[in-house]
């Protein structure tokens, strides 16, 4: 039989400060009450910050794996309703600025957990470094968490133009994140697709909107997710619908050509 076709999303958005880390670990969560089983990597290597967010604290981190210490199983972390957490570590310069052997590494060594994961979410970093964008293109969908505010939207358009022009990405996803209304998040994303459609040839779709929220501000003050913290909160309800349509998303069925998480389960099927 051949090995099952594990999801792997990239969130992004250039910009930081727009709720990269919450948009990953409580869509995790989302998708970990729906059966999925879940991995979240703090890829912002140099500045781990999942960990903080949720309260939990790890003896290894992913810069152990990197350097040979051990396995990528040893440093999995459980984290709330039932995902598992690859802690990044903090402080580290040298861990921002992997070279592409290493990265090749990192992303080889997640090979080893194909077999009891399901969905693979990305945190990435802010900006768009070179570490960055090599997790973006190693990930088959592109989340992009933009918020109302003009650099977002800015920051969010040179990443979309760069992974578009330099690495022939194609497909991305769009969440607005911190709105007041659904209306606004609808408006915020034809912002971003008035300049996308101009310029770049690229699909963008609407994923959805996560209203603001002060149970989320709430939630990170206790160090916990807002889905588990405030179940019912409006937030918590639009993680729980985006996570439904994330969940519908097709799974890969071939390799594209270049270096991506889970590649070999792709060729394995491809020849089964």
């Amino acid at each position: 039989m051949a090995s099952h076709p594990v999801q792997v999303i990239a969130v992004t958005g250039g910009k930081g400060g727009v709720g990269k880390s919450n948009v990953s670990v409580n869509l995790g969560i989302a998708l970990s009450e729906m059966g999925r089983r879940v991995v979240i990597l703090d890829a912002d290597l140099g500045l781990a910050n999942i960990d903080i967010l949720l309260g939990i604290s790890s003896n290894k981190t992913i810069e152990n794996v990197l350097q040979g210490e051990c396995d990528l199983r040893e440093v999995l972390v459980k984290g709330p309703g039932g995902i598992r957490i690859v802690p990044a570590s903090s402080g580290t310069q040298k861990l921002s600025q992997l070279n592409p052997m290493e990265h090749a590494g990192l992303i080889q060594a997640f090979s080893d957990i194909g077999d009891d994961i399901d969905v693979l979410i990305i945190d990435t970093a802010a900006g768009i470094s070179d570490t960055v964008l090599s997790f973006v293109r190693a990930s088959q969908e592109v989340l992009v968490v933009v918020t109302d505010e003009p650099t977002s939207i800015t920051d969010a358009y040179a990443q979309i133009k760069l992974l578009n022009r330099d690495y022939g990405l194609f497909r991305f996803r769009v969440v607005a994140n911190m709105v007041k209304s659904p209306q606004d998040g609808m408006a915020l994303f034809a912002k971003l697709t008035k300049v996308t459609d101009r310029f770049l040839d690229v699909a963008m779709q609407y994923v959805g909107a996560v209203p603001s929220d002060d149970a989320v501000k709430r939630a990170v003050q206790r160090q916990k997710a807002v889905i588990e913290a405030y179940p019912r909160s409006k937030a918590a309800t639009s993680f729980r619908a985006l996570a439904k349509k994330v969940d519908s998303w097709p799974l890969p069925s071939t390799p594209r050509g270049h270096l991506e998480f889970f590649v070999d389960r792709l060729v394995d099927q491809v020849g089964a």
